[in-house]
């Protein structure tokens, strides 16, 4: 019995390309099959459709025809994040050319924790990572700011949190609005800290009055939390009068900028995140405002000094004499060991985009949650909350309690013809649409609110909207 072809070396090209031809046909097939943006039924008519494709998940013999099986099961009950009725999460549809650079690095799998498994992939990281940090803190100080390829938002938060603890002592006490993400305390849990000091977010933002009033009154050190870009509405926090405060109490500053952080790619929205460059440590996600598939996260540090608090020492990766010889010591660049090479993807959209390329998708986004959020105005059938601050617009039916309004989205679900999301504020409950497909048109606009619409009615006549 010979053995499976490899992906990469000499054979790996010639292995691949039958694979991928069923892959490509398993993704249009799954779409035809769903006709939708999810597929249709709910948790359990897909789980069972799912049990009855995949049989027997570990047979005593193989089946040679398993990959067709299972890649044309999983791609019919996915769901689709470039349909344009699938506009739920911070969840982006990938760029063709990402996805293609993500092949590369699945099959040559380089891991990035030392040099010799990663020999181009680490200079590339190098690169883009540093340009990254360029683009957040500006070209004035070059050398000094510096970012680490994450996951994203959650391992960036947690490891902004372990950069404050290092630099200023385990005391180090997290101050955060009511609107941060929920990463933000559970990295003070995870890592051992003082509980979070929560401030009031009235309109969805952190107040920076009570900031500054917190800023005064607690003993340090003190860690304080900004977010650019909420995950619930895509609010951001005033970044401006919230930096001035902390420099004024000496105050190390973190800005949550997952979501918000793509705005710096667009001439007409960047000025949005004035007060970044303040920061000590930003976040930045590019599966979302950056079109990659995940992962993609960031890490930005003002002082790359900070980030010696990560170094560690493993002789069969960083040998001292090998790192005094030439041979670059990536351990300290991650918490993890083992790490893809998540870079090629976002390397391969930044060159092949540009500023320019990647801005424009920002502003047509922007622009679809704008005329959106205009159509749900002026829709009597609906409310909207406030005019959306990046892509994400909340409404609800006009005279809907809470239960209907979440009964209206599962019932999207269910159907699969439209996936939206939820969100709790200004204590209501409100339906989240999070528009990050470029190629969402109008008439795409129009289908979205007419379904919400119709399952409204639907439910209040006690049918299934079809």
């Amino acid at each position: 019995m010979s053995n499976p072809p490899l992906a990469s070396g000499p054979e790996g090209p010639h292995a691949l390309r039958p694979l991928l031809d069923t892959v490509l046909d398993a993704l249009d097939s799954g779409a035809r099959a769903r006709s939708g943006p999810l597929p249709a039924g709910g948790p359990e008519a897909v789980a069972a459709r799912t049990r009855q494709a995949v049989g027997e998940i570990l047979p005593e013999q193989g089946d040679p025809h398993a990959v067709h099986t299972l890649v044309h099961a999983f791609a019919e009950t996915a769901s689709d994040p470039a349909h344009p009725l699938c506009a739920a999460h911070l969840h982006c549809p990938p760029l063709a050319v990402a996805a293609a650079a993500d092949l590369a690095a699945s099959a040559l799998n380089p891991s990035l924790d030392s040099w010799d498994q990663a020999p181009g992939a680490s200079e590339l990281e190098r690169l883009t990572t540093a340009a990254l940090a360029r683009e957040i803190y500006g070209p004035t100080t070059p050398g000094t700011a510096d970012s680490l390829i994450t996951t994203g938002g959650t391992e960036s938060n947690q490891l902004a949190l372990l950069l404050a603890r290092e630099a200023h002592g385990r005391s180090v006490r997290l101050v955060c609005g009511a609107n941060a993400h929920h990463s933000l305390p559970r990295a003070a849990w995870l890592l051992g800290l003082p509980d979070p000091v929560v401030l009031p977010a009235p309109r969805g933002t952190l107040d920076p009055h009570a900031l500054d009033d917190a800023l005064a009154a607690l003993p340090g050190p003190l860690l304080v939390a900004a977010t650019a870009g909420t995950t619930d509405a895509g609010l951001i926090d005033p970044l401006p009068d919230i930096a001035a405060r902390c420099a004024a109490h000496g105050t190390r500053l973190h800005i949550d900028a997952a979501y918000g952080g793509g705005l710096l790619f667009s001439d007409r929205h960047r000025t949005r995140l004035t007060g970044l460059d303040a920061a000590h440590t930003v976040t930045l996600d590019l599966h979302k405002l950056g079109w990659q598939p995940v992962a993609a996260g960031l890490l930005a540090v003002r002082d790359a000094d900070d980030l010696t608090a990560l170094d560690q020492r493993a002789d069969y990766l960083n040998a001292t004499d090998d790192t005094e010889a030439g041979l670059p010591d990536l351990l300290g660049r991650s918490l993890r060991t083992t790490r893809r090479p998540d870079v090629l993807k976002v390397a391969v959209t930044l060159k092949t985009l540009g500023r320019h390329g990647l801005g424009a998708l920002v502003d047509q986004v922007c622009a679809h949650a704008r005329a959106f959020a205009t159509l749900v105005d002026q829709d009597p059938r609906f409310e909207l909350h406030t005019p959306p601050a990046i892509s994400t617009v909340l409404f609800r039916p006009a005279g809907a309690d809470d239960t209907t309004v979440a009964a209206v989205r599962r019932a999207l679900l269910t159907t699969g013809r439209a996936v939206l999301g939820r969100a709790r504020l200004d204590g209501r409950l409100w339906l989240k649409a999070t528009l990050l497909n470029p190629a969402t048109g109008p008439d795409d606009l129009a289908a979205l609110l007419h379904l919400a619409a119709a399952s409204r009615a639907t439910l209040v006549e006690g049918h299934t909207p079809r």
